[in-house]
Parts: structure tokens; sequence; C-alpha cells
């Protein structure tokens, strides 16, 4: 007997490697029709993978037979549910920013901009499809300054905006010069005059947070210096501003200054930006500079561009009046003064305040009557929960030195430095070791990901999200001027993990899969989703969470997943019903492990068709 119990495994295992070479072959063949271009299908490298692949001869192994569990086995032979295209008035449908239902809200405080999501009765269940002519985003750098018209076919910022150089028409792209309503000569000139005064170039300013941010090019522009900026605009009668700047393949979300506070943790930004952001800074007791201060880091930069500043040399440009402007003014110095914020430069219409590094540099807080110390809760629990005129206060110090919460190195040794907030203890569930074996692990996926395709890191992928984040280590290893990661922290996450995140020069946000995402359709080029189902697992619709991936996955776009296999076979059944191909992997340790593999290519299609794409 246990002759035959031998040979039996050995019978397994060889049938295990073969499946597992013949599943590398495949994937690679999947990613052949990755690139539709606008000058044809392909490229001469999917090509050259196509000529050297036969997936059409499989042996005859079924993962499912292999890996059969009783509470799965109802599932294996469920009926393939198909998914059909939505209606194309949805092209660019944003779930919880939908036009018409925001105008249902209240429009004080900007209320009606907010995240206002459809109810179980109004999700669609359909397919967003891309619109006719649909073609893969260029290359970064290219992508920076060039956008296909056909993606984002809207023309009305081209005629708004056409003396502030925000972008152009021309034949059938669109062309982004650089320029913003208070930089019309460029992003780069406009960077290097806050440079003289921001420790930009030497990594001390590595995340940033753009508010009203246009089409992005303030953060597109600070790439190349190392910068990442978290950008983001309303979805409103700008049309498009974000999805453009997703489109040139800069980090932007759709977001407002309104009622609700930012969906970050504090101390996150090492600067924040305002440049003509039509934010009323000054309005309920100053609220919206604490929400600033909040997810400032102590010792960051506060950027003010635009209306008040420089009032007296420029109302009449401005066509308001010198009483109006000054009194504006007055009261953002008043608010910037009891935040304790240092004014360190105001020239021409450009005003930078620093923030303290602790309470014990800014005595004048302590004894200050009018400041309102928000609760000890406020400064981290974000989603959804309303912003009031409070100031968080900054954690506890040993000398006037000291940086409160801890001092971070520069960029790029911060990204594997061990986080303040990890080594001070204030993470609860993570020690010194923990973060270390965390990074090693991710090392380790990343590199067999890497394996399975051999595009991760050379540019093909340029946003990429991560919808379990965790301590951003895949981000980490990862990480490159060729791409950026979106790291998302769900809500339901047992730990809150994003201030850590934060501290490793990288950027992300909190988020609920439930829900849509903050995004336009069509965004990332590749997504994450590492235990996400196990995570979710009872808490919402499977189907929910994939339509959604479907929606923000750009066509010819790849997913890998890693969960459990009884999870995997649940999402591989559905996503065949949505138009993706899919092949299921091993854990990289070897077959027995219960963890898998599932990666993922979306066919292309667009404008209610489809269009051949490869077979799996």
């Amino acid at each position: 007997m246990a002759v035959k119990g031998n040979a039996a495994d050995n019978r397994t295992r060889s049938s295990v490697s073969i499946f597992i070479i013949i599943s590398m072959c495949c994937f690679f063949y999947i990613l052949g029709a990755w690139q539709k271009s606008g000058f044809g299908k392909g490229d001469s490298i999917a090509i050259e993978i196509t000529k050297q692949t036969d997936c059409t001869i499989l042996p005859n192994l079924s993962f499912e037979t292999h890996h059969s569990r009783s509470d799965i086995g109802d599932d294996i032979g469920a009926e393939v549910r198909t998914f059909e295209p939505c209606h194309e008035r949805y092209r660019d449908y944003t779930p919880c920013q939908d036009q018409n239902r925001a105008m249902l809200f209240p429009r004080e405080n900007m209320n009606y901009r907010e995240r206002h999501c459809p109810p179980e009765e109004e999700k669609l269940y359909c397919l967003i499809p891309a619109p006719e002519g649909y073609v893969a985003p260029f290359p970064w750098p290219k992508s920076r300054d060039f956008v296909p018209y056909a993606n984002v076919p809207y023309k009305s910022l081209t005629v708004e905006k056409a003396v502030q150089n925000w972008v152009q028409y021309e034949g059938n792209v669109f062309r982004f010069p650089g320029g913003g309503t208070q930089f019309p000569q460029g992003a780069d000139t406009y960077i290097d005059q806050l440079a003289s005064v921001i420790p930009i170039a030497n990594g001390t300013v590595r995340t940033a947070l753009d508010t009203g941010c246009g089409v992005a090019s303030w953060g597109a522009y600070l790439l190349k210096r190392n910068v990442l900026a978290m950008s983001f605009a309303p979805r409103d009668s700008h049309e498009a501003q974000v999805q453009f700047a997703l489109e040139r393949g800069v980090p932007a979300i759709i977001g407002v200054l309104g009622t609700i506070k930012l969906p970050y943790p504090s101390r996150s930004f090492d600067m924040a930006h305002c440049s003509r952001c039509l934010i009323p800074w000054g309005a309920n007791d100053g609220m919206y500079m604490m929400e600033v201060d909040r997810v400032l880091r102590p010792g960051g930069y506060w950027v003010l561009s635009g209306p008040p500043i420089n009032w007296k040399n420029n109302y009449k440009a401005w066509q308001r009046t010198e009483e109006d402007l000054e009194e504006e003014q007055k009261k953002i110095e008043e608010i910037a003064e009891l935040l304790c914020w240092e004014k360190v430069s105001e020239k021409s219409e450009i005003a930078i305040w620093r923030k303290r590094i602790n309470t014990d540099s800014c005595a004048v807080r302590q004894d200050e009557p009018r400041v309102r110390t928000c609760e000890s809760s406020y400064a981290d629990d974000v989603w959804y929960k309303k912003m009031e005129a409070c100031i968080v206060p900054f954690p506890e110090v040993d000398n006037p030195e000291e940086v409160a919460g801890g001092e971070q190195k520069t960029f790029p040794d911060r990204l594997n430095d061990m986080p303040p907030r990890i080594a001070s203890g204030s993470a609860p569930g993570f020690s010194a070791e923990s973060y270390q074996e965390d990074n090693r692990l991710w090392k380790k996926h990343v590199k067999a990901y890497k394996r399975l395709n051999k595009y991760l890191d050379t540019g093909r992928y340029r946003n990429i999200m991560d919808m379990n984040a965790g301590l951003g280590s895949f981000a980490a290893a990862i990480e490159s001027p060729k791409l950026w990661v979106m790291n998302v922290v769900p809500t339901i996450a047992d730990k809150a993990t994003l201030g850590v995140i934060y501290e490793r020069g990288l950027i992300g946000i909190y988020h609920d899969w439930c829900e849509a995402f903050s995004t336009y359709p069509r965004t990332y080029d590749l997504i994450h989703a590492n235990a996400v189902f196990s995570l979710y697992n009872k808490k919402c619709k499977m189907e929910d969470i994939l339509l959604e991936m479907d929606r923000i996955l750009r066509p010819e776009g790849a997913v890998i997943f890693r969960d459990q296999v009884d999870i995997l076979m649940k999402v591989k059944r559905m996503v065949i019903g949505m138009r993706w191909n899919t092949k299921m992997v091993d854990h990289e340790d070897g077959p027995l492990l219960q963890e898998k593999v599932l990666v993922a290519v979306k066919q292309y299609w667009a404008g209610g068709h489809t269009n051949e794409t490869a077979e799996v």
C-alpha cells in the first residue's frame, strides 16, 4: 500500500509540475494580445512570444479536481454568469460621484460634490464600455504630455483654460504643455520657485497633497523630482480633469474639501498645495486649514498661490475688491497663527508656511483660548466622519528639538527604513521583526510575479493599485520611476496601516470595497488583490467588488489575485463571465499550499462590440 501511495503522489506531483509550466507559458500567451495601440494590435515582443508558445495542446488536467473541497463542490459545476455591457452613456460612470444623484444633496460646503453612493437597487450589474476607438495610453513619460483624444473625448477644457495652458487639442491627441491657472508659463518654473524655499531636491519632501488639482500638472512635473503627489479635484463643470490626470499616468482621485474628513491618516504629507483651488480657507472657523494641518506632518509645508496672496498688486486683475481680499488674507493669517504655522516666504503671489515640529516649539498655542483640541480618536478615524473645526494635538516629545511622531529619513532611504510609527510602538500589532519579515515576504512574492509577468516593471503598467496594501511592502518591492502604486487600506482591515505607508514615502487611501472607488473608469493598468475576497467574505457581494475592478481596469489591463484556492475558484468562475482571461498558478513555495495566485487579463472591447483576443 505504501508503494502505491508513493507512486500516486509522484504522478500527482508530475502532473502539477506540468500544469505549472503550462500555466506560466499560457500566461505569457495571454499577454501577447495585451496592447492595442493606435497603430494596430500587438507588438514585436508579443508576436515573438506567441510564436514560441503553443497553448492549444493542454494535458487532460483540471485544476479544480486537484484541489476540490467539499465546501466548494456545488460552485464548481455552477453555470457561469455572463455580464452584459452597460449602455454607452455609462462609459464614464462614477457611481459614488454621479452627477444626477449629486444634485439631490445640499450645496452648502460642497456636500453635493462628496461621495454619495447608489443604494442597492440602483447598482449596475453590467460592464462599463470603453469609448469607441479607445487605445492604450502612451508610455511614460510621453503620457505626461500627450493623451489620445479617443480615450477622453472632451474638448471643453481646451476652450475654458486656453490662455492658462492646461491642455490643447492637436489632431487626434490632447497635448499638455504643463501650464496651470497660476503657472501659465509652466509647472517646472513654478516648482523651481517653490524649491528655492522648500527642500524638494534632497528627498526631505517626498509626499505631497494637491487640493483642487485641475489636470494635475503640478503633480506630473514633481514626479521627475522624485516627489509623489496625491492630487484631487471634484467631478464638476471642469469635465474629466481627474480622468485626464490618470490618463497621463499621474496619481489622482475624485475628491473635495467639503463636510467629510479627507481619507488619509494624520501626519501623512510632507507638503500640501493649493494653486487657485477656490477653497474658502478662512471659512467655517478655519476648518479646512485645520484639516490640512491634520494630514500635514510636523515640519511639513503648506503652499498657497493666487488670491488673496499679494492682493494689493493683483486685486484689479482678480476682479475683486481690495476690502474683500484683505479680509480673506487676514483670516488665513489668523488661522495659520492659531495652528502655529510659521510663514517662511511670501513672494509675488506665492506664500509658504511651515508647520512646527512639536508642541514645545509652539508655546503660544498652549494658552490660546480660541484653540479647540480634537478628541484623541479624531486624528485617524476618517471614513465618512464629519470634519470639525478643531486642532489635532502633536504626539508628545521629550525635548524641544525632537520631531513629534518621529523624524523620517530622506527618500529613498525611508522606503525600507524602520517607520517611526512601528519603531515607537504606536502601530499596534507590528514590531521591527514583523515589519522586516513583511518586507522579505513581499520581495519574494514580487520576484515570483515577475517570473509570471516579465513586463511588471518595464513601464507596461504605469498606474498600479494594491487593493489591500498592508504595510505597503508590495509597492516598496516594485518601486520604480516607471510606475506608481495607489496603496488602498480597506476600512474593515484589522490594522490601520496607512500612516506607516506614508512614512515609507508611498501614497495611499482608505476605502471600503463594498463601494465604488473615487475614480473614473479605465484608470489603472494593473490591480493587485491580496486576500481581498477573504477579507470581504460575507461583507458584501463578490460581484460588486469584481465589477468595480472591471470598471477601473483598462482594457487589456492585468490583475493578480492572491488568496485561498476555494475563494479563487469562485473568482475565476465569475470573471470568465466578465470577458477576462485567467490562469491559476501555484504558490511559489509549492502546490501543496492552499494559497494560490490567479492571474487575469481583461479582454479588449469598446463601443458596444467585442474584439478578438487571445485564448487561454
